[in-house]
């Protein structure tokens, strides 16, 4: 099982434009690629990414329709106060994404 972590609306550290515009190249070549994760899991201002103004929900979109599982920390969403504007994915538990995170072959933090 495979699983990734997205731990910021933005790709690296340093410069958030640019950081912005490598998360939206990452996930769209993610959903090009025959393999893709079992798991994304998202938190802290990673969840954004899953609201209805992420600029890569389209390819959360597809990439959940191929059966990713796609989970963000309710804590955080909360924080972020987007609990009305989650367009993808499940709100999940700090319990839920553990247990995910110690079930996997491999975690890949992005």
């Amino acid at each position: 099982m495979k699983t990734f972590i997205i731990n910021s609306e933005f790709m690296g550290i340093g410069d958030d434009k640019l950081g912005a515009k490598l998360t939206i190249s990452f996930f769209r070549k993610l959903g090009l690629l025959n393999q893709q994760p079992d798991f994304i899991l998202l938190y802290n201002s990673g969840v954004k990414l899953m609201s209805k103004d992420s600029p890569i929900l389209n390819e959360l979109q597809i990439l959940f329709n191929n059966g990713v599982e796609i989970l963000g920390c309710g804590t955080c969403i909360t924080s972020y106060k987007l609990d009305e504007k989650i367009n993808v994915g499940q709100i999940s538990t700090m319990h839920d994404i553990v247990s995910v995170m110690t079930k996997s072959d491999s975690v890949i933090t992005i």
